[in-house]
């Protein structure tokens, strides 16, 4: 099938290795694969967050929604000098996010949990038979209610942590969005997206989301979604828009 694409936007910074799985797509199919974040990500410093008064280790389980999360707990952790105990359980909305995690614990060590389907209605559904446990939900300053208000209807006993802020990447006015495809991986991706163009048309562009709190996002501003991941058959981005790509694109000559 013939296909118009052939410059792609990821709104995230450039991973910066010949290994990506995104510069084999770019290879494979001929297309062209640009970064450029829509967000950027501050820390809250750990002086900050002792104003929230939250002690972490009177927390027996933690829910994560985004690798970011992650990533901001273990560095508050360390500034504070606190050692996660191994009985310590983790929620993940997502397998890729679970997996993450071995990052920064020994994965096998540890009690982790998180739904085949990637949905956060599922996900609460593992909470609910954990419904003992104190959660620790790390948030950005900028997040979305679903998940703490399905916490809240199920009477379970949480504390929302703000440890980092999700900060809009400013476009200047020259700049266009002469892209084909745009792939957002957060709710405020997308919120930058229309904050930045406010009179954005998506007519024939393609849009991509990762996350059921990004496509819903996306769906409430009224942008038609090509492409969504996690699914059944694509746990990444990277998956999901080679799937895309394959029936829409005859793959380069040499490549599979």
């Amino acid at each position: 099938m013939d296909s118009n694409i052939k410059k792609i936007l990821v709104s995230q910074p450039d991973p910066k290795t010949e290994k990506s799985p995104y510069h084999d797509i770019a290879e494979k199919y001929g297309v062209q694969i640009i970064f450029r974040p829509f967000i950027k990500i501050d820390p809250v410093t750990a002086r900050e967050f002792r104003t929230q008064r939250i002690n972490i280790l009177d927390h027996s389980a933690i829910i994560f929604t985004a690798k970011t999360a992650i990533d901001h707990f273990f560095r508050l952790c360390e500034e504070l000098r606190i050692q996660i105990p191994e009985t310590m359980k983790y929620f993940c909305v997502t397998e890729v996010i679970a997996v993450y995690l071995q990052k920064y614990i020994i994965f096998r060590k540890r009690k982790i949990f998180y739904p085949n389907s990637s949905r956060i209605e599922d996900l609460i559904t593992y909470i609910s038979k954990h419904n003992k446990e104190h959660f620790l939900v790390p948030v950005s300053d900028v997040h979305k209610e679903d998940l703490l208000k399905l916490l809240d209807d199920k009477k379970i006993k949480y504390t929302k942590a703000i440890m980092y802020r999700t900060v809009s990447n400013n476009f200047t006015p020259e700049e266009i969005l002469d892209y084909d495809v745009l792939l957002f991986f957060s709710p405020s991706g997308v919120a930058s997206l229309l904050k930045n163009f406010p009179n954005f048309e998506q007519n024939g562009t393609i849009v991509g989301t990762f996350g059921p709190t990004t496509a819903k996002t996306a769906r409430d501003a009224g942008i038609r979604l090509d492409i969504e991941a996690p699914n059944p058959q694509a746990p990444s981005m990277t998956a999901a828009l080679e799937q895309y790509l394959k029936t829409m694109i005859k793959p380069t000559k040499g490549k599979k």
